[in-house]
């Protein structure tokens, strides 16, 4: 499975969208270089609220370009960068790969998933109704959640527009992901 990187995005301040760029970082173990939620223990405000010496398990946030069409489809336009994504890519369903999927983008970077994005009501303050059209139901009734996967940084790299993404998938039992 393959694909590619549409945009990079990242911001040093806790705003809810990030800043697009023609390059960032990749710091193995910490996140996007310069970015608000770089570093090693949680950075996520209301996180470190409760625990702030628990890992960082958000460090890089990715989405999938064809949620942007979708959403644009629906009436929502979503430009990268827009709703807290780091990294935008376009060829992959992020959304289907397990736990511990590693990413691998542009010439060395390497990024792992932990989970999901939980959609938040920050998201209506940018659109109205933006926050339900990032959640779904699936057939047997649970929630699906469309705003993006979390990685932690395996291996450091820059990672810009255009850069391939491939993906290596975990040894073992499939294990989906869930909101982290």
């Amino acid at each position: 499975m393959s694909g590619q990187v549409v945009a990079v995005n990242a911001s040093p301040t806790h705003s809810f969208s990030k800043v697009p760029s023609a390059l960032i970082t990749l710091l193995a173990g910490l996140g996007v270089e310069g970015d608000a939620h770089c570093g090693a223990t949680v950075k996520h405000r209301s996180r470190v609220a409760r625990d702030p010496a628990q890992p960082n398990l958000r460090q890089v946030h990715l989405m999938h370009a064809e949620l942007f069409d979708e959403l644009a489809a629906r009436g929502f336009p979503v430009t990268p960068g827009l709703l807290g994504e780091n990294i935008t890519t376009r060829g992959i369903d992020l959304l289907a790969l397990p736990v511990d999927a590693e990413l691998r983008i542009g010439p060395s970077a390497i990024v792992k998933l932990t989970g999901l994005r939980n959609p938040c009501a920050q998201l209506d303050a940018l659109q109205a109704g933006l926050m339900a059209a990032l959640l779904d139901c699936a057939p047997d009734g649970a929630v699906v959640r469309k705003a993006g996967v979390m990685a932690v940084v395996v291996a450091s790299g820059p990672v810009r527009a255009g850069d391939g993404v491939t993906v290596a998938l975990p040894a073992g039992k499939f294990r989906p992901m869930d909101r982290v």
